[in-house]
């Protein structure tokens, strides 16, 4: 299914193993004036970078890697190591496969050694060298020198803006995910150092304020889809202010609300009907859906983004041509502390229970047996079409990533008005929230009462709307529930009926590649 404005274009860029570092420059062509003849090869850049999100390398699904950092090219797709780091090693999920660093991740007993985590360090890296070069290659002194009339340098101009929003998630991720990293807009030999936590921060803040006014406002459908549009920018500064706290001890409540009041005040966004429908092979259609990371299945063929998502969750007691792939991969599964968030696990009244229970257990009594029938199966995502149709191949999928959609605007909102943001207020937070399970019940029976609304029952209706769309470490942290004891999960800790953990695992270490060949860095405490 063509649902592409544009489509991802091989870009001659090379990268190699030994010099990532956020100063990573591309070689052989990205860079070199020729390559930048008109408008078009400007827009081919910019959807490499794009495609960075949810690609490998220059030949997919495999063949060409960008990144030469472990055996499977398909375990180097960014939103794959990104979706494992936010879900396996959470209440949410468990995977059960024995590559090496997997169970880690599981037990939050990961070292810099680990190549899950080299994976996430490195394509970040990867995608903020990318925007850099292009940012440079797009400077306006440089388009004259090409003579690039007005009208297409305006055009490559905007394109900019899209490229330093990407560099502005890829810094919120690695800020999130290891705190204190190289903080590098421009191309340089020199070694970067590290930026504190409050400089990154200052800088995707400024970043995101700075282009806001510039990107076109929201509508649907989107004259290109895929491309950044305000309400974009506005869900991604909503979530790096919902998290300041965490990030640099400061709370930020109010700019939350501030900026999920215009994604939900645009009048732009609907909760789909169907909740479901947000994450099958048409979910293009979904009104519901601020941001997505693009997928088809003849055009963008990767082993990791929803590929993976679709594949890897299909246990051996499930049917893969129920889902419209050819293969099921027998990996991740709900934890029993996840599937107990909800009353009734049957989806016959909280439909977004998506439980497959037949020939399963509950519990997973042998972490790293991917043939156990342990652990129930979660179908969430989908190549079928809401139609029910194949999507486009049967084996790379068509299913976008919702990287934002309403539903999340709704829950920011309820929190950050319990957290004491201005903005907001609670009727309209309850309001919300009963939207959400209405949708989710297909009546009024499931709503709450405002004695019902606090930050705990919030932090698991997150969990209920949310779950595996790479959300809950995050949640999680927030609440101070992720690592320690006062909340614990099946293996978390490596132990069958979890155990404490060391607060150290808020964060990631530094990979220790990277240390050994940039003395200016400082690894993260406790690693």
């Amino acid at each position: 299914m063509m649902k592409r404005i544009y489509i991802i274009l091989i870009l001659v860029v090379t990268f190699i193993s030994s010099c990532t570092d956020l100063d990573l420059k591309p070689l052989d062509g990205a860079g070199a004036d020729f390559t930048f003849t008109d408008v078009l090869s400007y827009k081919q850049y910019m959807a490499k970078i794009f495609g960075a999100y949810m690609m490998t390398g220059q030949d997919g699904p495999a063949g060409d890697p960008d990144l030469h950092l472990v055996n499977d090219e398909g375990f180097t797709s960014y939103m794959r190591a990104y979706w494992k780091a936010q879900q396996i090693t959470t209440d949410e999920t468990h995977l059960t496969w024995t590559d090496g660093g997997i169970q880690d991740m599981n037990f939050q007993q990961w070292t810099s050694e680990n190549q899950f985590v080299r994976v996430l360090y490195y394509r970040l890296a990867l995608i903020i060298s990318l925007s850099n070069d292009f940012l440079e290659q797009a400077e306006e002194s440089k388009l004259d020198s090409r003579g690039f009339n007005a009208s297409d340098k305006a055009e490559v101009i905007g394109f900019t803006k899209d490229v330093r929003f990407l560099r502005a998630m890829a810094y919120w991720h690695a800020l999130d995910l290891f705190r204190n990293v190289p903080l590098v807009t421009k191309i340089t030999s020199d070694p970067p150092s590290q930026a504190t936590p409050q400089e990154t921060f200052d800088f995707i803040e400024s970043e995101l304020n700075d282009i806001e006014g510039d990107l076109p406002d929201p509508q649907f459908p989107e004259p290109e889809y895929g491309r950044v549009n305000k309400a974009a920018v506005w869900m991604l500064q909503a979530k790096l202010y919902l998290n300041a706290e965490v990030y640099i001890s400061q709370s930020k409540y109010t700019e939350c609300l501030t900026a999920v009041n215009k994604v939900i005040n645009s009048g732009v966004y609907s909760l789909n009907p169907v909740y479901l429908d947000n994450f099958k092979a048409d979910n293009n259609l979904s009104q519901e859906l601020i941001f997505t990371f693009n997928s088809d299945g003849v055009s963008s063929q990767t082993w990791g983004g929803t590929t993976f998502l679709v594949h890897a969750p299909i246990l051996t007691t499930m049917t893969p041509a129920d889902y419209g792939v050819d293969a099921g991969w027998s990996g991740p599964r709900a934890t029993s502390a996840f599937v107990n968030k909800f009353a009734d696990i049957t989806g016959a009244t909280d439909k977004r229970a998506i439980f497959v229970t037949t020939g399963r257990t509950l519990e997973l009594p042998v972490p790293n047996d991917n043939a156990s029938t342990g652990g129930y199966g979660v179908p969430k995502y989908s190549n079928k079409t809401s139609g029910g149709i194949d999507g486009s191949n049967q084996t790379f999928v068509d299913t976008d990533w919702p990287v934002f959609r309403l539903a999340d605007a709704y829950l920011m909102y309820a929190e950050a008005v319990l957290r004491g943001g201005s903005g907001g207020d609670l009727g309209t937070a309850l309001g919300y929230i009963n939207d959400l399970r209405f949708r989710a019940y297909g009546d009024n029976s499931g709503d709450i009462t405002s004695g019902e609304l606090n930050l705990d029952f919030i932090l698991d209706e997150r969990s209920r709307e949310l779950y595996w769309e790479a959300t809950r470490r995050v949640d999680l942290i927030r609440y101070g529930l992720f690592t320690g004891g006062s909340y614990v999960w099946p293996w978390k800790g490596g132990v069958e009926a979890g155990t404490s953990t060391d607060g150290k695992y808020n964060v990631f270490p530094i990979p220790a590649t990277d240390l050994s060949a940039n003395p200016n860095l400082v690894q993260n405490p406790g690693f």
